[in-house]
């Protein structure tokens, strides 16, 4: 087998790690904790069917692979809760180590690639990189309401902290935006998001 294959071919084996990192965030219908496989894989397919509701035009091809690729760092970094701030005052320097050790991995050429790729979704600046922003709020939000607000009673999560976050939904789409805010509405009358 030739270098570059070679090298394709570690990088395709260690991301397959990333079907154990689990997240905070159960399946839905009250199911077992996402992985952040199941969560990006889920994400890849919810922006292409809700493509039209992209604040921008986007390179629908380029979300996917972001969408695809946003959370690989997790295998070395781990999951950083949302509403856990004293993990994120560290997650910055967890994932760039992680970057480096596991695009590495790959040729050069395509280390840089997606290197870059993750690199826009972090930075939040493009059309593309806001609309991942909108499914990577959009995705746990939808799984959470189906579980009845579960994972937002389990973390003591206030409705205050979920628009804070849910906010950034609305630089990629205004009308998921909507979507959100009505669902957030749902769960703070039913008293599952505290005010």
């Amino acid at each position: 087998m030739d270098e570059r294959l070679k090298q394709q071919m570690a990088f395709a084996l260690e991301i397959d790690k990333e079907k154990n990192v689990f997240r905070q965030t159960h399946l839905s219908g009250h199911g077992r904790n996402e992985n952040d496989a199941e969560h990006a894989w889920h994400m890849a397919v919810m922006a292409y069917v809700l493509r039209e509701y992209s604040n921008q035009k986007i390179d629908i091809a380029r979300v996917m692979l972001m969408c695809l690729i946003h959370d690989i760092v997790e295998i070395d970094a781990g999951d950083t809760y949302a509403y856990d701030e004293a993990g994120k005052a560290t997650q910055k320097e967890r994932e760039a180590a992680a970057k480096e050790r596991i695009f590495s991995l790959l040729p050069p050429d395509q280390k840089e690639e997606l290197a870059a790729v993750f690199e826009e979704f972090e930075a939040n600046e493009t059309a593309e990189a806001k609309f991942v922003r909108a499914m990577d709020n959009l995705q746990p939000l939808m799984l959470n309401d189906s579980n009845g607000g579960g994972d937002w009673k389990a973390h003591g999560v206030s409705a205050k902290q979920v628009y804070e976050r849910q906010g950034r939904t609305k630089d990629g789409s205004e009308k998921l935006y909507e979507l959100t805010d009505r669902i957030l509405q749902k769960n703070i009358e039913r008293g599952s998001l505290p005010e």
